[in-house]
Order: C-alpha cells, then sequence, then structure tokens
C-alpha cells in the first residue's frame, strides 16, 4: 500500500535511476500533457513529500521544473533497464514513459500527474502537514494541527493530509492498537497527541528503505502486522478477534478489548 514510506522508498529508485541523467524521450498518456516532451531535460532529483512524489527536472532553457505524481492507492512508478519488458502492470495503465541511457521509468496508475515550476511547488503540496519522512518533520505542528479539530475522531485525524502527511490506513490501524485507543475517540480526548504521532514517526522510519511494512518487527508473512488486515484473527496481545469497520471512506481494524471505547460515537464523535 502507497504510504509515506512507500512513497518514500519510490522516489529513492527513481533517483537511482535518472538522476543526473538527460533524458532522450518522454511519453505522457493523459490528456493535460499528451503533447509535452521532456526530450533532452536533465533530472535533477527525485523526493517525496507525504505521498507526493516529486520529479525535479531543468529544461532546456536552464529553467527547473517539478514532474509530481500522487500514487493514491493504486499507483506505482516502476524503473527498467533499456529493453528489459515492462512487467509491472498492464500496459493500458502507464501514465508516462521516461526514457534516459541507462534506464526507463514507467509510472502506473498515477494522480494528479502536472507539471509545474519548481519555485511553485508549494501550488502542489504546500497544503499538506509536517512530513513524517521529511527533514523538516515538526511534531509540534502536527500536535498542534490535530487539536485544533477536537471533535474529529482520531482515526479520520490522522489520516488528513493537511494534518500530518505519510500516515495511511496501515498505519493509522496500527499506531492506534499500540497506543490503546479507539479510532473512534474523539481528538479532544486523546491523552497524549504527541506521543501517538512521534510512534507514527518511527513507525514509518523503521520501514523506509524496505517494501516490507511491518509493525511488529517481524517480517516474516501473516506477522508484520497487529491489526491490519487481521479481521476476525485473535488480537496478538488479548485473543479477541480483531474487528474491521467503516470509519469515514475508509475501513478501519481495531481490538475492541485492547482500544475500548471510553466515549459513546454519538457524543461527540
Amino acid at each position: 500500500m502507497p504510504e509515506g514510506d512507500t512513497v518514500w522508498n519510490t522516489a529513492r529508485v527513481l533517483h537511482r535511476a535518472l538522476a543526473g541523467a538527460r533524458l532522450t524521450g518522454s511519453d505522457f498518456r493523459v490528456p493535460q500533457l499528451a503533447t509535452t516532451d521532456l526530450t533532452g531535460w536533465t533530472v535533477r532529483e527525485s523526493a517525496s513529500r507525504g505521498k507526493h512524489l516529486l520529479l525535479r527536472l531543468a529544461a532546456l532553457d536552464g529553467t527547473h521544473w517539478t514532474l509530481h505524481s500522487h500514487l493514491r492507492m493504486e499507483g506505482a512508478w516502476r524503473a527498467y533497464a533499456p529493453g528489459e519488458r515492462w512487467t509491472a502492470r498492464p500496459a493500458h495503465l502507464i501514465r508516462v514513459v521516461l526514457r534516459s541511457p541507462g534506464a526507463v521509468a514507467v509510472g502506473y496508475h498515477l494522480h494528479e500527474l502536472a507539471l509545474a515550476p519548481t519555485a511553485e511547488e508549494e501550488s502542489l503540496v504546500g497544503q499538506l502537514g509536517p512530513d513524517l519522512l521529511g527533514a523538516d518533520w515538526d511534531p509540534a505542528e502536527a500536535v498542534r494541527r490535530l487539536a485544533a479539530h477536537p471533535d474529529a475522531t482520531i482515526g479520520e485525524a490522522l489520516l488528513d493530509q493537511r494534518n500530518l502527511a505519510g500516515i495511511g490506513n496501515l498505519y493509522k490501524c496500527e499506531v492506534l492498537f499500540l497506543r490503546g485507543i479507539s479510532p473512534w475517540t474523539p481528538v479532544r480526548a486523546v491523552p497524549d497527541l504527541a506521543g501517538t504521532v512521534t510512534l507514527a514517526q518511527r513507525l514509518l522510519a523503521a520501514n523506509r528503505g524496505r517494501w516490507t511494512q511491518s509493525t511488529t518487527g517481524s517480517l516474516h508473512r501473516g506477522q508484520t502486522s497487529y491489526v491490519y488486515g487481521r479481521r476476525a484473527q485473535p488480537c496478538r496481545r488479548c485473543g479477541t478477534a480483531i474487528r474491521k469497520e467503516e470509519l469515514g471512506d475508509r475501513v478501519t481494524y481495531w481490538c475492541p478489548v485492547c482500544q475500548p471505547e471510553r466515549t459513546p460515537r454519538g457524543d461527540g464523535g
């Protein structure tokens, strides 16, 4: 699942494949960029911001541009050697192809694909909260933004990228389990917001650099999560069956014993 750590990893793959290279061709398969040609442009770097990927480029005239993409649930970038078969996804899902002498980068099922001056990057990602994997990670600012919406459920607040950038459904579920917090708890009733965001940052950072996401410390199949994806399976702490239910427009997993609801759902969240 493309959460902040997955996008961070993807950015590093593209950076290793393309950084410093002059593009020998490009093929955009989205209407808004269909006539765009990046041939001759130089790839300066690849970076991530929360769940957004930013490929920074230098045009032939020396101006700097950013190719922005969002993976959402289905998107992916893959880097191939020249001549290698593109096997990651069906061809009809390809949205962009970038060619260089040493690598071919293929973007599948990308969202919000846009090309903008690098100086205007904030127009693309400026609405995001502190990036959990960014050099400028600011836990105090993340807490301030969460606390500004006291009646929101903590489950929904953690997924709001305007509060903090990088948490997806997996980390939301796992963080709340480890903190013993029901996903339906209103933000105002969470006893230690700072501890919650600090744990979230620590979990994402621990998985940075690898593709298998684990919050338990185990990389073995079926042992990588406490509650996420484990509906009806026994809680690893108390043995109670893990539950799954909709929360907002996403599903959530939790243990009803380890994460008791202390505030009725009809009373402020």
